[in-house]
């Protein structure tokens, strides 16, 4: 079961330099969709079968692989976009940059001070590389639908690192976090639906130039 779960946590990292390296939206929501699927997968195969985690499965599934992405393909087709055609960083700079920083999570894990059943394991230096994607995504993306993709891909991290904490954590925890990511993404998409009615471009650089 473990190296199974080794090989869904390299897909994970693998799925992250396809959101970095896509101009195209549609293509970066259904790589999101398809790390939160594998995300959903994960608890199964690192703790005995309940049905806490059973519903901490079909919950993850649910929301990350089939719900949000929903809302962001409505969110894409309403705003009228595909594609993030001018990012403050380029894509090939941005692989690079992705690729060095998942070697950074794999050497900052190293250093960690982790409990014996931990250590060696793919969950920190995934979680943590997920974490470092998901905020150069936000950082260096114009488009505010790409920012919220990035959003995701960062939560994503977290959940992963959460994940080593499943037993001690009760599911009402669970179903707060949840509850928080839905709702950011509601607000953040009736931002971008804001932003797209009322101006001509949901480029967030542009924002700047508003005044009262």
């Amino acid at each position: 079961m473990s190296s199974f779960a080794d090989q869904l946590l390299v897909l994970v990292m693998l799925i992250n330099f396809a959101v970095l390296g896509s101009s195209r939206i549609a293509l970066a929501i259904r790589a999101v969709a398809a790390q939160g699927v594998v995300l959903g997968l994960l608890p199964w195969l690192i703790h005995p079968f309940s049905w806490h985690l059973l519903a901490i499965m079909v919950g993850i599934i649910l929301a990350k692989g089939l719900l949000i992405p929903w809302l962001l393909t409505g969110a894409v087709r309403k705003a009228e976009i595909r594609r993030e055609t001018e990012p403050f960083v380029g894509y090939v700079t941005t692989l690079i940059i992705g690729a060095l920083l998942t070697a950074f999570a794999f050497v900052f894990a190293e250093k960690l001070p982790l409990a014996p059943a931990h250590q060696g394991l793919l969950f920190v230096p995934a979680s943590v590389a997920t974490v470092l994607t998901g905020f150069l995504v936000l950082t260096t993306r114009r488009k505010a639908i790409t920012q919220v993709i990035g959003y995701l891909v960062l939560e994503n991290g977290i959940f992963i690192f959460g994940l080593l904490l499943t037993e001690a954590m009760p599911v009402m925890v669970e179903a707060g976090a949840l509850l928080d990511l839905l709702v950011g993404i509601f607000v953040m998409g009736i931002i971008i639906n804001h932003i797209s009615r009322e101006f001509s471009s949901i480029d967030t650089s542009r924002l700047t130039t508003l005044k009262e």
